[in-house]
This record gives C-alpha cells, structure tokens and sequence, in this order.
C-alpha cells in the first residue's frame, strides 16, 4: 500500500443514538486525526512548559505574606531601635549638662576619681565601729546631696581611697559635720585647699579641694557651720567635696557615720 493510499484512510465513527433518532456515520481522514494527535501532545507539551515555569513563581508567591510579615516585625523593631536611640541622646545630653554644671573640662580623666592618701598615718586598717553617740554626733557637710563618685576604700593604705568624692556644683557651701575645733586650715597638694575639725574623743573630719576656706586654725565651729566652698584645688579635675572621718588617726567609712540626704 502507497504512502498515498495510507493517507486516504479513513476512520468511521457511527452513531446509533436510542430512539427513533437517525443514525449517524462520521469519517475522518488519518491525515487529519494524526495531525490533531500532533497537535494536542504540542499543546500538552507546551503547557507542561507553561506550569514549570510558572512553578518557581507561584512557589515564591506564596512567601509574600510571610515576608510582609517579617517586614512588619522589622519596622516595629526599627521603631524600638529609634526610640532607644533617642532615649540614649537624652540621656548624654543630660550627663554633659550636669557635666557642664559641675564645671567638668572632660579633657583630664578622672583624677577628681584619683586615690588620695590621707594626711597623716593610718596606722592600723582594721575595722573601726563608730563608738557610742559617734554617730550622733555628725551630719551630712553640704546642703544638698550631690553625687558620690567615688567611696572610701576597704583600706587606706598609700594609694587607695580615704573618703568619699562628692561632686557638687563649684562654689557650694561646705559645712562642719558636727561640733569640734579646727585642728588645720591649710593648703596641701593632693587636698588642695583643706579643713580638719576636731571633734573630741579621737573623733575628725576632714573637707579637701575647697576653692576657699573660710575658718582658721584654733577657731570653734558649731555643727552645721559655713567653713569653705568648694572647688576644685589639689589633684582634681572637676569641682567636688573630698570627705573623710577619722577615729583615733585611722580613716574610716564615713557613711558610717552620715546619711546621704
């Protein structure tokens, strides 16, 4: 058989419908039926193309919600970040204010931080406990609170801390912590300008880095009273109060002995 006798071929459909209805006879040509063969495996290839290539879209398309999820989370955490970020300026601004009230030069370290040795002798470090009505006996030396940079030291052997560093503006009174007589009013350099009261029964208190002293030695101070302003004299490098108490020519812990107010 010719190729051409093959494409004469036909194939016969007939359709007996139930019923009185006409039977029905369709013929279609091989050459026609191979060529809408042909064309549906093209069609179904195509879309076999179509939906793999579409498959990495869809696939990614369905991590937008997660991802306008996860951009969400992002700007409320960026908004925490701002707002962190804005506290922490405020807070800098206000330590440069207080810096700038207290006169610090930000250029020095921390020598009004440094350990000052005590004027004379310790002696003996061991523990001391205010005795009987000692601590009755004193008060807070300034009218305002100020701020503790720095305490006394376990010890105060050379080279560690005798006191405590009380940072206050320059110029602020600086007043006798309890009733006694002014044992020195001088100049030292570590304490700068500097006032020890003698409180009796082995009891003192000593006021370093005064810009100014205002008693002499031998006078009589009632507690409570203006002996200096202070300053900035010594080893410092921004205004503050260095205060110490002694027992029996031994520094001790001065909140001990005074409450901060």
């Amino acid at each position: 058989m010719s190729d051409r006798e093959r494409d004469e071929r036909r194939l016969t459909v007939i359709v007996v419908p139930h019923g009185d209805l006409e039977t029905r006879t369709y013929e279609i040509p091989y050459r026609k039926l191979k060529l809408a063969i042909a064309g549906a495996v093209v069609a179904v290839a195509l879309m076999g193309i179509v939906v793999a290539a579409w498959f990495p879209v869809l696939s990614q398309a369905s991590r937008v919600p997660a991802l306008v999820r996860e951009l969400e989370e992002l700007e409320v955490e960026r908004a925490h970040v701002v707002q962190l970020a804005q506290t922490l300026a405020e807070v800098e601004a206000q330590y440069e204010r207080v810096r700038q009230m207290l006169g610090a030069d930000g250029a020095s370290g921390d020598d009004s931080l440094m350990a000052l040795p005590p004027l004379r002798s310790p002696g003996d470090d061991a523990a001391i406990e205010p005795g009987a009505g000692d601590a009755e006996l004193l008060d807070w030396p300034l009218p305002v609170a100020g701020f503790i940079t720095r305490s006394r030291e376990e010890s105060a052997r050379q080279g560690e801390h005798p006191g405590l560093d009380i940072a206050v503006p320059a110029e602020t009174e600086i007043r006798a912590s309890g009733e006694g007589v002014v044992k020195e009013a001088r100049q030292d350099r570590v304490y700068g300008h500097y006032v020890l009261v003698d409180h009796g029964e082995g009891l003192e208190s000593l006021y370093g880095h005064a810009s100014r002293v205002l008693v002499r030695e031998g006078d009589r101070v009632s507690r409570g009273q203006l002996i200096a302003l202070a300053g900035s004299t010594g080893l410092s490098s921004a205004p503050h109060l260095h205060f110490e108490i002694r027992k029996n020519g031994r520094t001790v812990d001065p909140l001990q002995y005074v409450r901060q107010p």
